[in-house]
């Protein structure tokens, strides 16, 4: 039988999967390393498994011990499952900018977890490092594996993302990009690729309030860089040890903004329900387009699940707070948003006075006009109305054909708001979209103001 020990056995060898529609344009083939199919569904399984191991190998961690971390919440998930497999106590520090998915995560694997103040320096005795390294040194038999130096992070991918990319890729991959967190992940894989082949670029992806870029192109570690942000998983406010600033080649700074609307664009056209740092690391590789040719084969390598961020960058309200959905409205957005779904449409053998009852029933302002199922044209309140006054009496028993104009354009569901503000004219108010299902929707100039 095919059976694993136990669910640590099933960490590593994640998928590859190619990318399209957000990647439309792109002048190369764009993969992603998907490793939400790790059994924490994060990449930070395979270092949490390697620390822990190296950790019993040379006695840092006992029997019957406790293990100490401060975590985002994804190497703490990884911890836990050891923990759960292994008979560990496992007590994580986080921050309070962490989703409480997250959270709650790690509780119910049977975590012990304290939330600390982002907006404080590492030194600060409040901050997350600092209250694991206090418990480590209080709570007898327990060990703080302080994941930002502790090489043996490094050495995971190193010894098991690296070869899985390069075998999965058979040797052609050009470019690797992750976002930048503790550094194991771009460090390790980066090296063993590098030692395949020395021209393979690594890119790295940080975020603004980081100190990760300018230190790289400067070597200054300027705190004037650091401040709050809201992205979560990748940039940091010291250096960690993990990171090995000779094997990347670049950082790219992504705005908290973009990452959150990638991540959403990823669910919705790709199908990949994955992290904030994951929209951020295809954000940015959109950013890099020029830096790429027809030959180059990139591999985007993600953190997490977006399961952990279903209150945050998944929920539209909390993106509406911070100006982050209006970006990213589509056409399907407005008709979802719409009271009257009703699609009216009238025949342009039909009377001016007939259309004028349709729009008044419907509160109407523009209807479509139709030959069977073509569109022909399209009539406007202003314009039945003024042609009434004109001549009520005759004018009422006009043929609609007499007064249309030219059809309302046909946009698709996915197109974005700035998309369809150059369809949406003082002559052209409104626009006709169909759903995957066929059914047809009328969007106008107030269901617009209505959604922003």
């Amino acid at each position: 039988m095919d059976v694993k020990n136990n669910i640590l056995e099933t960490i590593g060898n994640t998928p590859m999967v190619q990318l399209h529609r957000v990647v439309k344009g792109m002048p190369c083939k764009v993969l992603m390393k998907v490793e939400t199919f790790n059994p924490g569904h994060s990449i930070k399984d395979r270092m949490a498994l390697k620390m822990v191991e190296d950790a019993e190998a040379d006695g840092r961690l006992q029997p019957g011990g406790t293990m100490i971390e401060c975590t985002s919440g994804n190497t703490g998930m990884g911890l836990a499952l050891a923990a759960c497999v292994k008979g560990y106590r496992a007590i994580f520090t986080t921050s309070d900018k962490q989703s409480k998915e997250k959270l709650d995560i790690l509780r119910a694997m049977g975590a012990e977890v304290i939330v600390c103040p982002t907006n404080v320096t590492p030194e600060d005795p409040r901050s997350y490092y600092s209250i694991a390294e206090k418990l480590s040194k209080e709570i007898p038999n327990s060990y703080w594996f302080n994941q930002y130096d502790n090489l043996s992070n490094r050495k995971a991918h190193y010894e098991s993302t690296g070869p899985e990319i390069w075998k999965q890729t058979d040797g052609q991959i050009t470019h690797m990009v992750v976002g930048v967190g503790t550094g194991g992940t771009i460090s390790g894989t980066g090296q063993f690729l590098k030692e395949q082949n020395p021209d393979i670029k690594v890119w790295g992806i940080d975020t603004y309030g980081s100190v990760f870029k300018k230190y790289k192109e400067t070597g200054e570690f300027d705190e004037k860089e650091i401040y709050p942000y809201i992205t979560e998983g990748i940039g940091e406010d010291i250096l960690p040890k993990n990171v090995d600033f000779d094997v990347i080649d670049h950082f790219e700074k992504v705005t908290d903004k973009d990452g959150a609307v990638m991540a959403r664009r990823l669910a919705r056209e790709e199908g990949l329900l994955l992290g904030y740092s994951a929209g951020s690391a295809v954000a940015g590789l959109l950013q890099m387009k020029d830096k790429l040719s027809p030959d180059d084969l990139v591999v985007v390598v993600i953190h997490d699940h977006g399961s952990r961020y279903v209150g945050k960058i998944y929920n539209d309200e909390w993106m509406r707070e911070r100006g982050f959905l209006d970006a990213e409205l589509k056409v399907s957005d407005l008709v979802a948003g719409k009271k009257d779904t009703a699609f009216a449409s009238i025949q342009p053998t039909a009377t001016v006075k007939e259309a004028l009852k349709l729009m008044k029933a419907h509160e109407f302002s523009q209807i479509p006009v139709l030959d069977g199922e073509e569109m022909v044209g399209s009539i406007v309140e202003t314009d039945v109305l003024n042609f009434l006054l004109a001549n009520p009496m005759e004018n009422a028993n006009q043929q609609v054909a007499e007064i249309m104009r030219k059809p309302f354009p046909e946009v698709g569901p996915d197109m974005t708001l700035s998309e369809l503000g150059k369809h949406i004219t003082k002559e052209n108010p409104a626009v006709v979209t169909t759903d995957r299902s066929g059914r047809k929707y009328l969007v106008a100039q107030y269901d617009i103001l209505q959604a922003i």
